[in-house]
């Protein structure tokens, strides 16, 4: 319980953080995507709704990475994300286990206030609470799909975070989901987030291709952290290092008492 008395700001945004994500991502598909919708009308192919869609979603992730919330908690807000950097070192387990309990809870919350504030517009089949659902290739190509798009991801946070042009970590990041909203969604639906796609499918009813969304992604993420070479195994556990903000990762800016003894400091740590 110590680290929940010390670390729940963290924690706390991670579910805020995913919460608002699924928030935008529902508001979005929605006006984009429900046939009532005069977005729906303008936009005369699934290809351009996806194309906006991704511009959105893209957008909205940058904006969490670099907002004080996400250079706070390090703007996981992904299990499959907290576990690469669980196995290269850069998170303790207890902080671990707490951010994905609360990334869970805020993917749930955040869909739930969607379909408060959005009704039955969100339940209808063309929009249905924005689940991730296998495509026409069936669950085996999604599988591949997701396995994919999650090992280029980590692979490229990892190699951007520890480099010199670090601060882009999130515009990459926010970059490639909306180049595979864009092309892949069609496929495996785009997810690379189990609590972002079990937040969708309590409420769509879609449980039995979970399996996908909760193995594929964690399982992309943990082969980037295997296969990233020495120097992408640098650095801290956020998207976004300033050297304004405390983190719990690296210890920057916590009393001497709660700062953590794992060498998988923040590259410029010495500096800040």
């Amino acid at each position: 319980m110590r680290a929940l008395r010390s670390h729940w700001p963290e924690y706390l945004i991670e579910a805020l953080g995913l919460g608002v994500f699924l928030m935008s991502a529902c508001l979005f598909a929605v006006l984009l995507f429900h046939p009532t919708s005069p977005a729906h009308a303008a936009l005369g192919s699934d290809l351009a709704r996806r194309g906006v869609m991704g511009l959105a979603m893209g957008t909205t992730a940058i904006t969490l990475v670099y907002s004080p919330w996400g250079r706070r908690s390090g703007a996981h807000f992904n299990p499959a994300v907290t576990l690469a950097f669980l196995r290269l070192g850069k998170v303790e387990v207890v902080d671990a286990a707490w951010y994905i309990a609360a990334q869970v809870l805020g993917a749930i919350l955040g869909v739930a206030l969607s379909w408060a504030l959005l009704g039955e517009r969100l339940a209808h089949a063309s929009t249905r609470f924005v689940a991730t659902r296998p495509g026409p290739a069936g669950p085996l190509a999604a599988f591949a799909a997701e396995l994919a798009i999650s090992l280029v991801l980590m692979s490229v946070v990892l190699r951007v975070s520890s480099s010199r042009r670090m601060r882009l970590t999130g515009v990459c990041a926010g970059l490639l989901v909306a180049l595979y909203i864009t092309v892949e969604a069609p496929i495996s639906g785009m997810s690379m987030n189990p609590a972002r796609s079990l937040g969708s499918a309590v409420f769509a009813g879609t449980l039995s291709s979970l399996w996908i969304y909760f193995l594929a992604p964690p399982l992309g993420m943990q082969l980037a952290a295997i296969l990233a070479p020495a120097s992408a195994r640098r650095g801290c556990a956020k998207l976004d290092h300033p050297p304004d903000r405390p983190c719990i990762f690296c210890g920057q800016g916590l009393p001497p008492t709660t700062t953590r003894t794992s060498s998988a400091l923040h590259p410029n740590a010495a500096e800040v």
